[in-house]
């Protein structure tokens, strides 16, 4: 990782740049801090998990409260969604992505407070929230959905993958479906494995009360090295945004770097 990760590179740039809404021509007030410094005291807070209000000003990403609500204008506006596409478009372009099998899994982030919370299967005297993530074969992120805490990883699955984004990048039609869905015990669900198969998608998915499928382990490991990769961005190992949307906005952008790490590797 590079020594200062929030600072973003003119070919990243590029790509992000032409996303962004634009200002009125004569808008009132001061001239507006430039979007890409704006952009730069995001990802410093993404990065260092530091409240909005503790941004350095002599860093001149001007401050947290500009670079919060330009975030917020920015997910209103749909920006970082676009971007991950795009970026998963560059990689099934070049190969990269595996779609012989996707993998599910959940992950619960220490809480500070906030909308789609409830009581934490672990300490029921406390709040908290829960990442469900879907990967594919290669551990690149396709979909994020957090809920409270307290809700089951079985009743995320369908929606993960409906909410796989088409992915262009190859002749034909993009593409929204893994061959396969990986998933542990916590997926054993004999409806979902119906709905899945009516998908054309395979469910191979561990049961309650059965041996583990043998070598399922070792080809999940993919998601597990996902959560890894988010867990890096300080700011989504503790939830303290109270608006879910812009904890989104965070989860949308850290998965978009991840995917321009990847693209950038393959390209160079």
């Amino acid at each position: 990782m590079a020594i200062r990760p929030w600072i973003v590179d003119d070919d990243l740039w590029a790509l992000i740049e032409p996303l962004l809404p634009p200002w009125p021509e004569r808008s009132p007030g001061p001239r507006p801090v430039p979007d890409l410094l704006c952009l730069q005291g995001v990802l410093y807070v993404l990065y260092n998990d530091i409240a909005w209000q503790l941004l350095p000003l002599e860093l001149g990403f001007g401050s947290g409260q500009t670079c919060w609500r330009r975030l917020d204008r920015w997910q209103k506006a749909g920006v970082f969604d676009q971007l991950h596409r795009i970026l998963l478009a560059g990689l099934n372009a070049a190969g990269r992505l595996d779609w012989s099998r996707a993998c599910v899994d959940g992950s619960r982030p220490h809480e500070k407070g906030g909308a789609d919370t409830g009581p934490s299967p672990v300490d029921r005297r406390k709040t908290g929230s829960k990442y469900h993530l879907i990967c594919d074969g290669l551990g690149t992120p396709l979909k994020v959905i957090t809920t409270a805490a307290n809700v089951n990883d079985v009743t995320q699955t369908l929606a993960l993958v409906d909410g796989i984004p088409p992915v262009a990048g190859r002749p034909g039609r993009p593409r929204r479906r893994p061959e396969a869905l990986l998933g542990d015990k916590g997926y054993d669900s004999d409806p979902n494995r119906r709905a899945l198969r009516k998908r054309r998608i395979l469910p191979v998915i561990s049961r309650r009360g059965a041996p583990n499928i043998e070598g399922l382990g070792k080809l999940r490991y993919a998601v597990e090295q996902t959560f890894a990769l988010l867990h890096q961005f300080k700011r989504l190992a503790v939830r303290w945004e109270r608006r879910t949307e812009l904890r989104d906005a965070f989860v949308s952008l850290a998965c978009s770097l991840i995917c321009w790490r990847r693209l950038k590797k393959h390209n160079s």
